[in-house]
């Protein structure tokens, strides 16, 4: 490769190493990760990708698409970085309920439009991750619990193959490439934009209640008894903080979507617990989900590990609040159930496990290795209560495809990339 047969193969910018914002183009969302690539490319339009491909593949160079940096591993030496956040389209149809996103849109853009005429796309947590890759990954929403995995909402995909050529990608039109890219990940192709479904959201209620940390056994307790009787429309998340200069707290994240006084009673047992520090529940706009959370929307060193749990007893919750937690900043619950037990049509497939946890420590140097080990030690103190599988948005640098999928599913995604992509013109985070 050369710098100019890159530029003149494309017309968005191209930067090559040791020139000016090279290093800012480059740089991951999760800063702990090293990301070091041949080249970064900023494609003009739909039409720019294709002609980068086509160019990669007469190479022999291998691609990476990285819409905001999620997710990135650092597995990219000598790959060249793709970004799409110039393909920025958004429409909505209101009256057919349903959206043509850009692979360069991010969810909050979705759900301010959508919003504003009382739907939702199924977003998750933060409105500062890509639609189109949190949709490969398949998409754990708030409202995941009632309407399933956010990829199984696409109606169709707007891709580049590896061949260089764009085309529309359905269920009617590619039966297997679609199973593919709902939740199996983009190792198969670019895609440029999405179809997706909207959902009726005429009200959303719900919010953070926070107590003081004396709390936790109580607050965990109540969250597991609530769960257990949950209507799918209502997701609970409960959180172990330990903020930095600050007494350790615990947090119940909710959403429920439907009439705010059903979500009131449904959760009325949180407000006779005692030591309450905040309580903001309320009527919540979809376009303000991410607020109930505040994940970081800019990019910051993060230390995370994911397990899927099959159940929560009492020995669970010990392990949970009686191990030491310090140096991580929290340890999360997340409900699952509902519709995502059900059979799926995607790749990322039905899950089994009711629970899904989260631990985050921050990645830096002074305290990655001890973040691990925290992780580690938790994760093999709850024993036969972790399933092993992970979902494909949560894996972490040195994990794999492998773990958030099963063998059938995993068999299937490296036949059709084999078929599709011989010459391994495409790399995702998680290759399969």
């Amino acid at each position: 490769m050369t710098d100019t047969e890159l530029r003149r193969a494309v017309s968005g910018r191209v930067l090559l190493p040791g020139e000016p914002e090279f290093e800012q183009a480059a740089r991951p969302w999760n800063l702990a990760v090293t990301q070091r690539v041949a080249a970064v490319v900023e494609a003009a339009d739909a039409a720019d990708v294709a002609a980068l491909v086509r160019y990669a593949r007469q190479a022999g160079l291998t691609i990476t698409a990285q819409p905001s940096g999620h997710g990135a591993t650092g597995d990219t030496d000598g790959v060249i970085l793709l970004r799409t956040g110039r393909l920025d389209e958004l429409t909505v149809h209101p009256d057919e309920r349903w959206a043509r996103v850009g692979a360069g849109v991010m969810w909050g853009r979705v759900q301010a439009e959508a919003g504003a005429h009382g739907l939702t796309g199924l977003a998750g947590s933060t409105p500062a991750v890509s639609v189109v890759g949190y949709l490969l990954g398949g998409g754990l929403s708030w409202f995941s619990r009632r309407y399933g995995w956010a990829s199984g909402s696409v109606r169709a995909f707007e891709i580049v193959d590896a061949d260089g050529r764009q085309a529309r990608v359905s269920a009617a039109s590619d039966a297997e490439l679609f199973w593919a890219l709902r939740g199996g990940g983009g190792d198969y192709a670019v895609v440029t934009a999405v179809e997706i479904d909207l959902y009726p959201a005429p009200s959303v209620y719900g919010g953070r209640i926070m107590w003081q940390g004396d709390r936790t056994r109580e607050v965990f307790e109540a969250f597991r008894d609530l769960t257990d009787q949950a209507p799918p429309e209502l997701s609970l998340w409960v959180n172990r903080l330990q903020i930095p200069q600050a007494p350790p707290m615990v947090a119940l994240d909710a959403t429920y979507l439907g009439d705010p006084d059903d979500g009131a009673a449904l959760l009325d047992r949180l407000g006779k617990i005692d030591g309450v520090i905040a309580d903001k529940r309320g009527v919540i706009a979809v376009a303000d989900l991410g607020d109930i959370t505040a994940e970081p929307v800019d990019p910051s060193p993060a230390a995370s590990r994911v397990e899927l749990l099959t159940g929560l007893d009492d020995q669970a919750i010990d392990t949970l609040l009686d191990e030491p937690m310090d140096p991580l900043l929290n340890v999360q619950l997340r409900h699952l159930g509902g519709a995502l037990a059900d059979p799926s049509e995607g790749a990322a497939g039905a899950v089994a496990e009711p629970y899904l946890l989260y631990m985050f420590g921050l990645g830096i140097p002074a305290v990655a290795a001890a973040v691990a080990a925290r992780q580690a030690a938790l994760t093999a103190r709850l024993g036969a209560a972790v399933s092993g599988r992970k979902p494909y948005t949560f894996l972490a640098p040195g994990e794999t495809a492998a773990q958030a999928v099963t063998e059938e599913s995993l068999a299937r995604l490296r036949e059709l990339k084999r078929a599709r992509d011989p010459q391994a013109v495409f790399r995702a985070n998680f290759p399969v």
